[in-house]
């Protein structure tokens, strides 16, 4: 306890515990230099090589008041103890022992609906086969149900005894996720930095926790106050600078076929209520298009649907250039799906004639005039078949409102509605495992070529005329890096978190040392976070009327599911704190 005089933590330590002619295994929390609780064990176990009961009593109901000689006042002796930040950060500590944690029913469930948002677990679990993944598990699946951090502290060398081996298996979790955790039998200090905001996020979110919190006098708790120590720029936590893309190979192959698989649910459920067998869907010989053609192929093939009832066309316009245009017409002919051209442009120099446009005035007019007679052709066609219209937009699109407005923005059934941009692409790449299962009636070799190359096309609309037939009008370079973009969407619709927070992670996941994103300086980020907020509160009216499509992950724009946002909010209060950030010093 002297020890911790003058620093900004909590030290826990396990120890016997003498009281009224019983003995406790009791864990002590010592904080500015005074011991503030001690927190007896509750389960004691007395199975297999656990014989505690011939020494340790439980803990009992409620809480007692007791003196250790040489401190000065009463110390609070029982479970039901938290010890808060002072500062009111989030930061709430309440401990549990070993046993506790494997019980049915762990005393870290109530400290956690008591407001405990870190559990911290002394423990004596020897090593056995198969064990180590168990208790990683049981520590991960823990912090998950609590929506907590759990730190988790082992016994290693120097523990062994006549039929026991310990390891040393620390662990940190938070929220189901493994922050850090030892090797076994390596005698480390690990360390990691616990995000109570993002706790308290998560519990307010889901209403059930609130549901649970007990409110009668025998199980209220004793709160202490100390004041904790603050994380430090830069973090050691990692920030994924791709939240939407798992990191490992293997886990993102297994993610894309998840996230295809589920895509192609969806839409199988919608064309087996609607008795379709016709499938609309335009192709621009872009990723999205590309991604929502895919996933219909998939839905028709396991629905032992013929491919030829899907109409893919295209329906070039100014912005078309033969990159693309050959490029959609080549993945229609090697899925083998029934493929049309349709050009738009004497329909739309029409339309501009009608209502008294100057073609040669490259505005929105201009542009979002083609988008609308696209998806009008496409309409009217699926009319003509009783089929779907497919949607193409992906979420990204969705959350900058870059759509036309009762154009690309409407459709029958959105497969993409709830994919991220940065997902988009490893998704349609996934597709390249295994040409053979998508080019049945084509040439696998140019679904790969052919696919390939539209994975290195730049994301454009095409909707302003090309330049040396290159496309002029690339999407990243007018609105920012989708990157960034998806970074902002996941924290601020998942997390719930500010700029002056998002901020601070984007910095440090985008910084020069990251091997997964283009790095990206403060100012970058603020000139792109600013057009983030103000695109994602203006563009709110297109979200409020969107189609019907699947939900594949936890942040989706759906008017009726998850998102619930008025057309007229306002980013003002957001864009204004991103102001006051613009100094280095404010972070």
């Amino acid at each position: 306890a002297a020890a911790t005089a003058g620093l900004h933590l909590a030290a826990i330590v396990g120890l016997p515990f003498a009281d009224r002619g019983a003995l406790y295994n009791v864990a002590a929390i010592a904080a500015e230099g005074r011991v503030l609780a001690l927190i007896p064990k509750t389960f004691i176990p007395n199975y297999g090589e656990f014989y505690e009961r011939r020494w340790f009593t439980p803990a009992f109901s409620g809480i007692r008041r007791v003196q250790i000689s040489g401190t000065a006042a009463d110390i609070p002796f029982g479970t039901s103890v938290l010890i808060r930040d002072s500062e009111n950060s989030g930061v709430a500590l309440a401990a549990e022992i070993c046993e506790d944690l494997w019980a049915p029913a762990p005393p870290s469930s109530g400290h956690a609906l008591a407001g405990a948002t870190i559990i911290a677990n002394l423990s004596a679990s020897d090593e056995i086969i198969g064990k180590a993944d168990y208790r990683r598990s049981l520590i991960s699946v823990q912090s998950g149900r609590l929506a907590a951090a759990y730190i988790y502290a082992d016994c290693g060398a120097g523990e062994s005894s006549t039929d026991l081996v310990f390891a040393g298996h620390h662990i940190i979790a938070e929220n189901s996720v493994l922050l850090n955790q030892s090797e076994l039998f390596s005698p480390v200090m690990i360390s990691a930095d616990i995000d109570t905001e993002r706790l308290a996020q998560e519990r307010k979110r889901t209403g059930t926790f609130a549901a649970g919190i007990p409110d009668s006098p025998e199980q209220r708790y004793e709160e202490l106050y100390i004041t904790f120590r603050k994380a430090e720029k830069p973090l050691f936590r990692y920030i994924d600078p791709l939240p939407f893309v798992p990191s490992g190979q293997e886990e993102l192959e297994r993610r894309c076929e998840e996230v295809i698989t589920l895509q192609a649910e969806g839409l199988m459920q919608r064309l087996r209520h609607t008795k379709v067998r016709n499938a609309v869907i335009g192709i621009s010989g872009g990723l999205d298009s590309t991604l929502a053609l895919l996933v219909t192929v998939r839905a028709f093939d396991r629905l032992s649907l013929d491919r030829g009832g899907i109409q893919a066309i295209t329906m070039p316009a100014f912005g078309t250039t033969d990159r693309t245009y050959r490029n959609a017409h080549d993945l229609m002919h090697s899925l083998g799906v029934t493929p049309r051209e349709i050009s738009i442009r004497d329909a739309v120099l029409r339309h501009f004639e009608d209502i008294g446009h100057d073609p040669a005035i490259h505005d929105a007019v201009y542009e979002n005039a083609q988008a609308r007679e696209r998806t009008q052709i496409l309409m009217d066609i699926a009319n003509s078949c009783a089929g779907l219209v497919i949607g193409t937009g992906d979420l990204s699109e969705l959350a900058l409102g870059w759509a036309t407005y009762n154009g690309d923005h409407i459709s029958m059934y959105g497969v993409n509605a709830s994919i991220p941009k940065t997902l988009v692409r490893h998704l349609a790449a996934h597709c390249l495992r295994d040409p053979s299962v998508w080019a049945k009636r084509g040439d696998p070799e140019q679904f790969v070529q052919t696919l390939q190359d539209i994975l290195d096309t730049p994301v454009s609309p095409e909707l302003l005329p090309p330049e040396e037939d290159s496309i002029s009008q690339k999407t990243e370079e007018i609105i920012g890096p989708y990157e960034l973009h998806d970074f902002f969407l996941y924290y601020t619709v998942r997390w719930g978190f500010g700029p002056k927070k998002i901020l601070c992670l984007a910095e440090q996941a985008f910084s020069a040392g990251t091997s997964r994103a283009v790095p990206r300086s403060r100012e970058e980020i603020i000139r792109w976070m600013k057009l983030f907020y103000r695109r994602f509160f203006s563009q709110q009216f297109k979200r409020s009327c969107l189609p019907d499509g699947p939900k594949v992950g936890s942040v989706t724009l759906s008017p009726r599911g998850d998102w619930r946002m008025p057309s007229d909010a306002d980013s003002a209060l957001w864009i204004s704190e991103l102001e006051t950030l613009e100094n280095p010093g404010d972070v």
